[in-house]
């Protein structure tokens, strides 16, 4: 088990390119299994997550050659097995990504729950009841297995706005008979990029972007080139790390764009940006003042389905909040467990109330001191990350295993940003 060691109070100064977007990767690299031919993927994030879906390929019979560091040719032109090694499900949610491919490719699929975050309840329903939808069999005994002599198109309708639920179907009617729309569909960055790979591979996918996603089936794919665009969710990390440390950071190939409601969350927190073409530029020493309501009242950041503000940046909000002069109410509505992490930030010295599972208020500036505090998922662990940055004296951040799985060597990133931190193992 490894260690982050941060000395505090140190403003971070230069500039960064984030790595690829690891929830673009993950459902791209399951999505090479719906073809025999060469799929090439760019800017690849060398990740946790990232390992352990290319284990799960490879242990379905996928070839995978690294051309470079960042870029892997994948080749599944022969599967010889259809059931998922339970101890690589068990590592990350994406496991569950390779069950609309499998049963797209081969009729079928045995795979274990899959693990990932525990930041609350994660339910699986959509994925199945869009699977039985298209005329799969789904068995949930301990172990999942699902079967179907042959897909076919559906009028599908998501009784959640669910990403992963959304990229399974998308993966699973490219190949069925006929059309299916998918309504109430995710359309998050990443599902955007899943569904131009898709198309690059001969899919016919229209509403890219919407949350109805119409998609006319096809005999078969075949190969293609796709780079995976930087990770909103860590440009957004970037932003909250200059802005508590009150530092200055360019941000290349920030993918602006994508990052739309995010900025529109940190000017409410007091932090602006400047776009410069593709790249985010965050000046130093900020106010950082909480903008209240037009009438007065304390704001609220809560998170919500794309275009709204991702879950996954709430932690790292939640911690520019405690450097705000001012009060505003988190409300997390998506995972009843995201907000734990707080008693942490409190032990460092924040004031924060934490009204229910969902809601906290922060009231801050506070001043942070070190402390020892332990990751317990890669968003919480990274927004540790920042307020140990931030804090007066020395941190040391625990089971750094789980930010390893969503962030790519941020110790060396920082480091090269003027960070004072130190891996240990």
């Amino acid at each position: 088990m490894g260690k982050f060691v941060i000395e505090g109070g140190h403003p971070l100064e230069g500039e960064i390119t984030p790595s690829g977007n690891k929830n673009a990767a993950l459902p791209i690299l399951a999505a090479s299994l719906l073809t025999d031919e060469p799929v090439v993927i760019r800017n690849l994030p060398r990740i946790g997550d990232v390992h352990t879906m290319l284990a799960l390929l490879e242990d379905l019979g996928v070839e995978v050659n690294f051309t470079n560091e960042r870029e892997v040719t994948l080749r599944a032109s022969r599967i010889v097995k259809t059931s998922l090694r339970e101890d690589l499900c068990r590592r990350i949610r994406a496991s569950i990504l390779l069950a609309g491919p499998m049963l797209a490719r081969c009729g079928e699929v045995r795979l274990a729950p899959p693990g990932g975050d525990v930041i609350g309840r994660r339910r699986l329903d959509t994925h199945f009841l869009a699977f039985q939808a298209m005329g799969a069999e789904v068995d949930t005994n301990a172990r999942y297995y699902l079967k179907t002599p042959s897909l076919h198109g559906a009028d599908i309708l998501l009784d959640e706005t669910s990403v992963t639920g959304t990229e399974n179907a998308l993966m699973a009617a490219v190949l069925a008979r006929g059309t299916t729309v998918i309504r109430n569909a995710a359309s998050e960055p990443h599902v955007q990029d899943l569904a131009r790979c898709l198309n690059q591979m001969g899919a016919r996918i229209s509403g890219i972007g919407s949350n109805t996603l119409v998609i006319e089936g096809v005999e078969r794919l075949h190969g293609t080139e796709f780079e995976i665009p930087s990770d909103h969710i860590e440009v957004g990390s970037f932003i909250g790390l200059a802005a508590v440390t009150r530092g200055q950071i360019l941000i290349r190939k920030a993918v602006p764009e994508n990052m739309r409601m995010s900025l529109l969350v940190f000017e409410r927190l007091g932090v602006k940006v400047e776009i410069r073409g593709e790249d985010i530029f965050v000046p130093a020493e900020q106010e950082m003042t909480i903008t209240p309501d037009m009438d007065g009242a304390v704001p609220k950041i809560d998170d919500a389905p794309w275009p709204g503000f991702p879950a996954d940046l709430m932690s790292i909000a939640l911690v520019v909040a405690t450097q705000a002069r001012g009060t505003v109410l988190f409300f997390e509505k998506m995972f009843e467990s995201r907000l734990y992490f707080v008693d942490k930030l409190i032990a460092m010295g924040a004031k924060i109330i934490l009204c229910d599972p969902h809601r906290a208020v922060v009231i801050g500036p506070s001043r942070l001191h070190g402390e020892q505090v332990t990751s317990p998922d890669i968003r919480a662990g990274m927004a540790l990350v920042l307020a140990a940055l931030c804090a007066k004296g020395t941190s040391e951040i625990l089971n750094i295993e789980q930010i390893d799985r969503g962030y790519e060597q941020i110790d060396e990133k920082l480091q090269n940003l003027g960070a004072r931190i130190k891996r240990v193992d």
